[in-house]
């Protein structure tokens, strides 16, 4: 774990982690929410502002049209010193009164600026006449300013409303906003980053493995993922493949020493007879024919021998895809070609539904080598060689037995006569690799399903294998 820690720390120049992708991501998309969110909050609030503010002030202008044209009111009217006679100021409100000349009356508070289209409204003969100005600057603040008639050149009321104390509040407010979304942003980043942080540590724990897998190419290491969300699966499934691939590694290393260790003898043999060719004219005629039927026979056991390492090896491997398929007629294909082969009776027994998903050929090399087996050791028998098709005992398991008649098993060998190159006390001076039923074992298991060996009544033996289907095909679980 530590090695792993260590692995962690270090970083490759140029290379952006997932992990900072992942905050950067999220405080981006964090921050363009934000912002959209904003923008448009701030929009929204402005508007209903300045709108309201607007509603107020034409709501008093149009009161001060209604009014003037309602009563004949004069300048007196309007006057600041006249109590009970005064338009209703609203806040941020000013009001001055024009003479018929345009001159002021009554100055507001501040002074107004009076135009000459202000003096025509003054002088005008019809009341409620208005003249509008906007974003008028009066002391250095902006006003809306609206002049009414008061009708008969008796003057006119200006009435204005400041508006610049409003954008300074939506000045304040944006730049609360956008202190606001910048926190936000912020948080953002920094939550993105732990969570970044939280999810991104066991994954960087997974590619850190792997990296020092492919650098050191040492399988057996330890994967110290837990969990059970995807990350975790895949840690799983991770520390699995490499435990396989481990004892893959395994198997093949296995394999090469074994198949070493047997090519050994019938090639030191052959060296050996081939030196003897070097003499062969001073040989005696019968030391020559058995020199020449040594030579035959070491060639033909070591063809069979290197023959049955790549079926070994092919036995291994998924290339032939699984299909629907009948172990009975297997069954009867080899039994067929073993009658041609060995000249013995051989014969099917089928009992109950032996279809199930595998590989034909596959299969067909199991049941031959076994067929084959039960001949060599049973090579002076009468009787026949019995193949058994049982199935199912569960869905989708079938069964398959050969019985022969020949010296049996001894019990210290039942546990053995699979493994790869063994051969029995009994069977060392016959012909053969020790290979034929280890190809049954490794086929049986990539089927789902396992060998066995069992002593027969009556004398001889039932060797056979089960299968479950392959794998990942649907088919059920082997025994």
């Amino acid at each position: 774990m530590s090695r792993l820690r260590r692995l962690l720390a270090r970083r490759r120049p140029g290379l952006v982690s997932l992990r900072t992708t992942f905050a950067v991501s999220f405080a981006a998309v964090t921050a363009a929410v934000t912002l959209l969110v904003g923008v448009l909050s701030y929009s929204a609030a402005a508007r209903l502002v300045r709108v309201d503010q607007e509603s107020v002030f034409d709501q008093v202008v149009q009161d001060l049209v209604d009014e003037v044209r309602q009563h004949r009111m004069t300048t007196d009217d309007f006057s600041s010193s006249a109590p009970g006679h005064d338009i209703v100021r609203p806040a941020r409100t000013d009001v001055q009164v024009l003479g018929p000349d345009g001159k002021v009356v009554d100055a507001g508070s501040p002074g107004l600026p009076v135009t000459r289209h202000d003096r025509a409204v003054a002088a005008d003969e019809v009341s409620g006449k208005t003249e509008e100005h906007k974003d008028v600057s009066v002391d250095a603040d902006v006003y809306r300013i609206a002049t009414v008639s008061l009708g008969g050149k008796r003057g006119a009321v200006q009435v204005a409303q400041e508006f610049s104390d409003t954008e300074d509040l939506l000045r304040a407010l944006q730049q609360r906003t956008l202190i606001l979304m910048a926190a936000v942003v912020t948080a953002a980043g920094l939550f993105g980053w732990w969570l970044a942080r939280r999810i991104t540590r066991r994954l960087i724990i997974l590619t850190s493995a792997a990296e020092d897998v492919a650098r050191t190419r040492r399988l057996g290491i330890e994967v110290p993922v837990t969990g059970y969300d995807e990350v975790g699966r895949l840690g799983r499934a991770f520390d699995r493949m490499l435990g396989r691939l481990a004892q893959s590694e395994e198997d093949q290393r296995r394999l090469v020493q074994d198949a070493g260790h047997e090519l050994r003898t019938p090639l030191t043999s052959l060296r050996t007879n081939i030196s003897l060719l070097r003499r062969i004219d001073e040989l005696p005629p019968a030391t020559r024919d058995d020199l020449v039927a040594d030579l035959s026979q070491e060639a033909r056991e070591l063809t069979d021998l290197v023959n049955e390492l790549v079926d070994l090896a092919a036995g291994q491997s998924d290339t032939e895809p699984p299909q629907r398929v009948d172990l009975a007629d297997i069954a009867e294909d080899v039994a067929g070609l073993a009658r041609r082969r060995s000249g013995r009776e051989v014969t099917v027994r089928v009992s109950g539904d032996t279809t199930t998903d595998g590989r034909p050929g596959m299969l067909q090399r199991a049941i031959s080598n076994l067929v084959e087996n039960a001949a060599k050791f049973d090579r002076d028998g009468t009787g026949p060689i019995e193949i058994a098709v049982f199935g199912p005992a569960r869905p989708g398991t079938v069964r398959v037995e050969i019985l022969d008649r020949g010296p049996g098993i001894a019990d210290t060998d039942l546990i053995r006569i699979f493994d790869r190159f063994y051969r029995a006390a009994d069977a060392r001076s016959l012909p053969g690799s020790g290979l034929g039923l280890s190809i049954v074992r490794e086929v049986a298991m990539a089927h789902g399903g396992a060998p066995f060996a069992l002593q027969r009544d009556g004398g001889g033996a039932v060797i056979g294998f089960t299968v479950g289907g392959v794998p990942g095909s649907g088919a059920g679980a082997g025994e």
